[in-house]
């Protein structure tokens, strides 16, 4: 089965179901189906032939949908990208996928020929072909902090292994309205899509959280049960409109929550507002969407941590030898499961391999596994700081810092030094003036002496992608 054929089925068992809300138009599964075959009809007509990437502006659109679902019925390869990618970027993407169509509005669009979404769909009907669960289906090009975006190649497999897996833990339901403020150009978004799909559920697209009045309108007028967000979403709508989500108790089926570190005591009050509400959050990445699962309200004394494996998903943590270490030995991160991508575009399977520790994936986050089989997030790899052969968790020390008076938030790095090799750099967001030798005379209290930043500098705001993650490397 891939996702395609479970639409297809929707739109046979329950045609006149609500696929999607988009503003005041409403689409069935049989009118969804139908797009989706006009647009494969399109790209079949074009003589585009199987294998084929086609470059889709991702923006969250009904338009978007047909496009990319009908891409994949007529076996094409889709590579979503950011409807604001800069236009470097762009290039670099474009250079690697080396796409026979670009597809969308761009802001950034450059000499790129693009066609409009309003041009993907033809009269003529070719035979409906389902792509094998084996073929490349989506090439998602990650952020990365530093050199030329990776592609990360994911199957027709990989993505139905992924959403039945988050579909089985978070309870998804044909039932579900789904409110998506989720950008669609990233595996989070993208996965929610897919898991409302998979369940004949209702889509709502909103914009984004930005709009308060109308996420608010959206989740009464369409009587959402769930969403997604990222920990920065939350911190916004907090700000914006204080515990309101409280009087959406009843209403609430669900929330997924991913993609970045979030304070306990901000965990804590969603579980006061939202007592009956099963809150999710996920650990992944792109190349292994949503690992781990933590439910808040079921594992209240594990919420520290990035939860237990995701269903039909095996995670084990490897020592720098390539042995599986001890339960609170810290290691590499590896990831087992069908959800796993299959490879990098471009690059040769023999080197896509030396990414595996034998059948288990290597993430690059450090961490460790507990006895209950907990998963600890430490940090990413790479990004962790050698002090004099001692390793530094910058996770630790920016928690230890965002405690002190008048930081609001932190980020620390690793720089050299002649005599440790490295030594920690913090980078702080402030709300007022900070004496740092004073934070300096603090820190003791809360971490090791080694860990103490050395160097600090204050900076208007932090680096994060644009799904929310803190990048540490762009500051080094």
């Amino acid at each position: 089965m891939t996702i395609e054929e479970f639409i297809f089925r929707h739109s046979q068992v329950s045609p006149e179901k609500t696929a999607i809300i988009a503003g005041t138009a409403e689409v069935s599964y049989a009118q969804l189906w139908q797009r989706m075959e006009e647009a494969s009809s399109y790209f079949r007509g074009c003589g585009l032939k199987k294998g084929d990437r086609v470059v889709l502006s991702a923006s969250k659109s009904v338009e978007f949908i047909y496009t990319y679902f009908g891409a994949h019925l007529a076996g094409m390869i889709c590579v979503p990208v950011d409807p604001e990618t800069n236009a470097v970027r762009l290039q670099r993407i474009v250079g690697c996928a080396e796409p026979s169509l670009i597809v969308g509005e761009l802001r950034h669009g450059g000499s790129h020929e693009v066609k409009a979404f309003s041009e993907i769909h033809s009269e003529e009907r070719f035979d409906t072909v389902f792509p094998e669960s084996t073929d490349h289906a989506d090439i998602l090009f990650t952020t990365g902090t530093t050199g030329l975006p990776k592609g990360v190649v994911l199957s027709y497999s990989n993505l139905l292994a992924a959403a039945e897996n988050i579909n089985a833990f978070i309870g998804n339901s044909s039932d579900d309205v789904e409110l998506l403020a989720l950008p669609v150009s990233h595996s989070f978004g993208l996965g929610r899509m897919r898991c409302v799909m998979v369940e004949g559920a209702t889509l709502v697209l909103l914009g984004s959280f930005a709009s308060m009045k109308r996420f608010f309108g959206e989740m009464e007028r369409c009587k959402a049960t769930g969403f997604g967000m990222v920990p920065a979403s939350w911190a916004y709508l907090r700000k914006m409109s204080g515990e309101r989500i409280g009087s959406y108790a009843g209403q609430l089926k669900y929330i997924e929550i991913g993609s970045a570190f979030m304070p306990l005591e901000e965990k804590e009050m969603l579980m006061r507002l939202l007592p009956d509400t099963r809150i999710c959050m996920h650990y992944g990445l792109t190349e292994a969407s949503r690992s781990a699962f933590v439910s808040f309200h079921d594992e209240a004394g594990h919420l520290m941590t990035a939860g237990r494996p995701s269903p039909n998903t095996e995670i084990a943590v490897f020592n720098e030898a390539g042995e599986r270490t001890g339960y609170d030995e810290d290691g590499e991160i590896c990831v087992r499961g069908n959800h796993v991508c299959s490879g990098y575009w471009g690059l040769p399977e023999e080197e896509f391999r030396q990414d595996f520790n034998g059948e288990f994936f290597k993430t690059g986050d450090w961490g460790h596994l507990d006895r209950e089989g907990y998963l600890h997030l430490v940090s990413r790899k790479k990004e962790i700081i050698n002090v004099g052969g001692k390793k530094v968790s910058p996770i630790e020390v920016e928690e230890a810092l965002n405690t002190m008076p008048g930081i609001e938030e932190s980020a620390c790095v690793g720089v050299a030094d002649a005599v440790l090799g490295e030594v920690v750099k913090a980078f702080c967001v402030c709300s007022r003036e900070v004496d740092f030798e004073e934070v300096k005379k603090s820190l003791p209290d809360k971490i090791e002496t080694y860990k103490i930043p050395v160097y600090y500098e204050v900076i208007g705001r932090l680096p994060r992608t644009s799904s929310g993650k803190l990048q540490r490397l762009s500051l080094k």
